[in-house]
């Protein structure tokens, strides 16, 4: 049931963040994107806040958890956005989502070589198999050249998706130590801070921010689902394999595709369908267990 459990936490977040894809495109243009990201944690971190203190109280982190707890939210929030949103002014979107769809992959082959994770036939097939889905959803888009510098976008975007196979898999030693809610508002806090410095250079706090109503309310969306969202990938995290946890991340370009085409009047081909089956089947086959003898 816990397996289950954190399957069903890595879909919905895996939707989420292609959910908050869509609403991004919505207000991106109405600032920059630290402050942007800034604004998203701020909100999820108060989302996330009063629900810590009711469930349970503060919790005390051991002394020599706190810096690596930190480092690992200023890593996931902070860093790994900041090189996305970076890489994205370089090369176009299909392709930056068909980058960092390598992501589980890169999470199977970190755990690997440290002996979390077990590699198996299914899995290693299961993976490449949902980034070959995501490669056919988004079709020839993720092939659409970019600017002259468009290898510094993909490095950047693959620099990305490393920072966050890098962080699912070293936070597993402190979300089987501390509760998942305490860990993700702390990490979500620290990376506050870190995006604060970075907004500050963007002029985030020399004028009051200036949304659209439409903007307002996307930034809203994002920061609350991005509070949920993080919670359910962090408690996963604590009770799944890494790679079982990432490979859902393959939902989300499927997912932004999809919203994208519905609200935003975005093409959509309709060998998509293709696609999202290569990534369905993949997600079984990661999940795929052999009976006991």
């Amino acid at each position: 049931m816990a397996r289950f459990l954190a399957a069903a936490a890595a879909a919905a977040t895996g939707v989420q963040v292609g959910s908050a894809m869509v609403a991004t495109r919505v207000v991106v243009d109405q600032t920059g994107p630290t402050s942007l990201a800034l604004l998203r944690y701020v909100i999820g971190f108060c989302c996330l806040l009063p629900v810590v203190w009711l469930s349970a109280g503060p919790v005390r982190f051991a002394r020599r958890d706190v810096l690596p707890i930190a480092l690992l939210g200023i890593t996931q929030f902070g860093i790994l956005i900041a090189l996305l949103n970076y890489g994205l002014r370089f090369i176009p979107s299909a392709r930056a989502a068909l980058i960092f769809a390598t992501f589980p992959l890169l999470t199977m082959v970190l755990a690997a070589a440290l002996g979390h994770e077990r590699l198996t036939l299914p899995k290693i097939l299961g993976v490449l198999l949902t980034i070959a889905g995501v490669g056919v959803a988004l079709g020839e888009k993720a092939l659409q050249g970019g600017g002259a510098q468009e290898w510094v976008g993909e490095l950047a975007v693959f620099a990305s998706a490393l920072s966050g196979a890098v962080c699912s898999v070293l936070y597993r030693p402190y979300l089987r130590k501390y509760p998942a809610l305490p860990v993700s508002a702390f990490a979500m806090l620290a990376s506050v801070g870190f995006l604060a410095i970075l907004a500050a250079g963007e002029g985030f706090f020399a004028s009051p921010p200036r949304f659209t109503p439409g903007g307002w309310l996307a930034i809203v969306f994002i920061g609350l689902s991005s509070g949920v969202g993080y919670y359910l990938w962090l408690w996963a995290l604590g009770h799944a394999p890494a790679t079982q946890v990432t490979v859902f991340l393959a939902l989300s370009p499927i997912t932004a595709a999809g919203l994208g085409a519905l609200f935003l009047g975005e093409a959509i081909s309709g060998v998509s369908a293709v696609g999202l089956a290569c990534v369905a089947l993949g997600l079984w086959l990661a999940h795929w267990r052999a009976p006991a003898p």
